[in-house]
């Protein structure tokens, strides 16, 4: 553009002396306009590169999941251009499997969109599109700053949303004012509102620039892809086992961006062409022909609750070739495809040793057991509430697995290992015996005889009986949190002893992972939705039971019962369980009256380089702990029992501390205690409050803040014993309003930024963008109320 302007100047100058003297006096004017223009112009260029930017953190907070209002994912241009629906992917009442609708998966087109009922949100047609009337309507809603949301506007992640289409908008918006976006917080900060808006105007344009991979990435995906499609038998069945169980991890290669992951599909297209994946309902149905693995980009926006990072490259690809391809044997045909298949997973891979699967497992113990909790499953009330609010994992050695040791163990337990989609076609009636009654009971049974022969033999379970990461594996030892509907798995033992702890085996991690991962299916109906959850209810008694194996004979039972009280549960476990084992000696020569704790603690100190024998601040004593003088040492009193004022807390806190320099923060998990997590229904009636307990973790570790605490470092001993003088509900709202950052605090939005910000630096590769679906709104309401949210609807 100088150029041509100079070219111009030359043309004018040589029209005579005064228009040339003319032109050098406007020369630094016209200069001027020139830089202004460019600016502009790459400005403009700029907001279309970054819209996905302010769209990330201020739509995707809450349209990022499955359970995203009305299906609108924001979190790519295929998500906004796909548009809502009506159609709801959580449905408790559903008695028929929904429709999938996984973007980029199950329809490729708008018009194929357009087909299984979605919308248009963004063009419109001479009018106001949906996403720029929303926008406004939210400009225009008229909270009280720092104040309560008005009772009439319901927030909870269980209401039902109108979902309007752009013919029912505005009336829409007429009767529900408070309906705009960003939907019941403080107004977007004025820039952030001005570029949406601009952007929606202009019929939310999306960045068609190609995504370019780097050379030596783009040769480490062939060398995987090429791992993957070998031609024999054997790499073809090992191949489908990594597979199955890698189907939503984010690969991340060894040594790239830490922003850039990939999916491993099924294609109907070979490495070197397009990927044309094949949207199976699950990981193990008949792919119908012919196809091949492929390595794809995942494009759009990384959800922390989604985010699943396993690392591969040729480290990785030289641990499978020791595990699964360097041992002698051998196979004649390969397992069919089908939902019996993927019932009963130990039957399907038999041909594998049982070694190099369980080994798979535990290499990456934290990631195995993260998709039990993480994925599509934004919502999973379900699946959770049948485990306690925090429990600490272990893992049997393999060494000491007879599943893993005796060729015999597996072959005579795998006809009653069925898991409930192996024998979803079946009649009800048979569906219930197999899995509720014959298979799990006989199992436990059949278990129990075999460690108690072995132990007659070898001796009792003890220490060395419990894996220990090969000196080396952080994932030995495991903390998992239960946080309402979702729920965060952590390496090490964090928080206080928990109520309960379990020890997990081989054909335990294998049906786990199979029974919540691999063969649930979210558009399921009600009837699968609830036999998984029951099923896991199963899991969970194997876990607890083989960690009481390690217990003395005459605690078992007491201990047992103490995490199953109730008439109703007593009665559940005559006919859920076998009687216990009550009779074979334990492993382990205990020193003290407390054999529970004594074990978890020495189970710590097996690798102390790998985990710290105490928590500083929730379980310590004398130069242990966090320091009085530290912001640490300060919180400990919260995490102290009894604690009354723990009930009327949120689920998750965010903790911040600032010093006028740098801020601290702390999660404050609020661990519901429960007489027992037997059954699906009422667990309101099954909650003990003034049991409940805080436990208290440097940084971050869930998806879903509930609530935040932001204050002075000064103010923090104020803060503990404001908190611990709650008493009632009014009490809990004084300290909102003293310390909390409501979803109407002019703070809001810089709040959220801070706090994600300070995930990202966590880590890069395991960050992702946080859920504010589940930011709470204190109000005047008796938490025994809350509670209620609990049930389960089939309305």
């Amino acid at each position: 553009m100088r150029r041509r302007i100079l070219s111009l100047i030359r043309q004018v100058a040589s029209l005579g002396k005064i228009h040339g003297m003319l032109c050098l006096l406007l020369l630094p004017l016209i200069f001027a306009v020139i830089d202004s223009a460019s600016a502009s112009d790459t400005k403009e260029a700029s907001s279309h590169s970054t819209i996905q930017d302010v769209l990330n953190k201020r739509c995707v907070v809450c349209h990022g999941c499955y359970d995203a209002p009305c299906q609108l994912k924001l979190s790519s241009a295929d998500g906004w251009q796909r548009g809502a629906t009506k159609a709801r992917v959580y449905d408790s009442s559903r008695l028929e499997d929904a429709p999938m609708t996984r973007l980029g998966i199950d329809a490729r087109t708008v018009p194929q969109w357009r087909e299984k009922g979605f919308f248009s949100v963004t063009g419109g047609s001479g009018h106001q599109s949906m996403l720029e009337q929303l926008l406004k309507a939210g400009r225009s809603q008229d909270f009280k700053p720092g104040a309560a949301l008005p009772d009439s506007l319901d927030i909870s992640p269980l209401r039902k949303n109108s979902c309007p289409t752009p013919s029912e908008i505005s009336g829409f918006l007429a009767d529900h004012p408070f309906a705009g976006m960003p939907f019941g917080t403080a107004p977007l900060p004025d820039e952030d509102y001005r570029r949406l808006l601009a952007w929606a105007s202009d019929d939310a344009p999306a960045d068609t620039s190609a995504t370019v991979i780097p050379q030596n990435i783009a040769d480490e995906v062939r060398r995987v892809e090429a791992f993957f499609n070998r031609e024999t038998l054997k790499s073809k069945l090992v191949a489908r086992y990594i597979f199955e169980h890698l189907f939503l991890a984010h690969l991340y290669i060894e040594g790239d961006s830490p922003r850039r992951f990939f999916r491993l599909i099924r294609s109907r297209s070979a490495p070197g062409s397009e990927p044309d994946e094949i949207p199976s309902r699950r990981p193990f149905d008949d792919p119908g022909g012919r196809f091949f693995y492929r390595l794809v980009p995942i494009d759009g926006t990384i959800l922390h609750k989604e985010h699943i990072v396993y690392e591969i490259g040729q480290n990785r690809l030289r641990r499978f070739e020791d595990l699964f391809l360097s041992n002698d044997w051998t196979i004649d045909e390969l397992p069919s495809y089908s939902k019996e298949a993927g019932g009963n997973p130990l039957s399907t891979f038999k041909a594998l040793p049982p070694h190099s699967r369980y080994q798979f497992l535990l290499d990456d113990a934290l990631f195995f057991v993260r998709t039990f909790i993480r994925g599509p499953v934004c919502y999973g009330q379900v699946a959770v509430n049948v485990i306690q609010d925090r429990f600490w994992i272990s893992f049997l050695d393999p060494a000491s697995d007879l599943s893993v040791t005796d060729p015999t163990y597996l072959q005579d337990a795998i006809p009653i290992l069925e898991l409930p989609v192996a024998v979803s076609d079946d009649k009800i009636t048979e569906r219930l015996k197999s899995f509720l009654l014959v298979g799990p009971v006989k199992y436990q049974a059949f278990r129990q005889k075999r460690y108690a022969e072995k132990a007659r033999t070898d001796g009792g379970l003890g220490y060395s009986d419990i894996w220990d990461g090969d000196g080396t594996n952080i994932d030995a030892r495991l903390t998992i949190y239960r946080n309402f509907s979702s729920a965060s798995v952590v390496t090490g033992y964090q928080g206080a002893f928990p109520k309960t702890a379990w020890v997990i085996d081989f054909p335990l991690f294998e049906r786990v992972y199979y029974d919540l991962v691999a063969g649930f299916d979210v558009f399921g109906n009600v009837e699968h939705q609830l036999t998984t959850r029951m099923y896991m209810d199963n899991l969970r008694r194997e876990g607890e039971r083989m960690f009481l194996y390690f217990m003395p004979p005459d605690v078992r039972e007491p201990l047992h019962d103490s995490w199953y009280e109730g008439p109703l549960a007593t009665l559940i476990d005559q006919w859920k369980e076998s009687p216990l084992d009550t009779e074979t000696p334990t492993g382990v020569d205990f020193k003290t009256d407390h054999p529970k704790s004594e074990f978890l603690s020495e189970l710590l100190k097996t690798e102390p380089d790998l985990w710290p024998a105490s928590d500083p601040i929730n379980r310590c004593d004398g130069n242990n702990c966090a320091q009085q003088t530290t912001v640490a040492g300060q919180l400990r009193p919260l995490s102290g029992h009894p604690a009354p004022f723990v009930k009327f807390l949120p689920d998750i806190s965010i903790l911040i501390i600032e010093d006028g320099q740098t801020e601290d923060i702390f999660t404050i998990a609020h661990d519901m205690a429960h007489s027992n997590v037997a059954f699906i229904f009422n667990e309101d009636l099954r909650r003990e409050p003034e049991e409940d307990e805080l436990t208290i973790v440097p940084g971050q570790f869930s998806s879903y803040p509930n609530f935040a605490f932001r204050m002075d470092a000064k103010d923090v001993p104020a803060f503990v014993e404001d908190v611990r003088s709650i008493r009632s509900q009014q009490d809990y709202l004084k300290v909102v309003e003293t310390y909390g950052v409501r979803r109407t605090d002019p703070r809001f939005w810089e709040t959220y930024d801070l706090v994600q910000s300070r995930l990202n630096e966590q880590s890069a590769v395991q960050a992702g963008l946080l859920d504010i679906n589940r930011y709470r709104d204190p109000k005047p309401l008796d938490p025994i109320e809350r509670l209620f949210q609990f049930t389960f609807s089939v309305d």
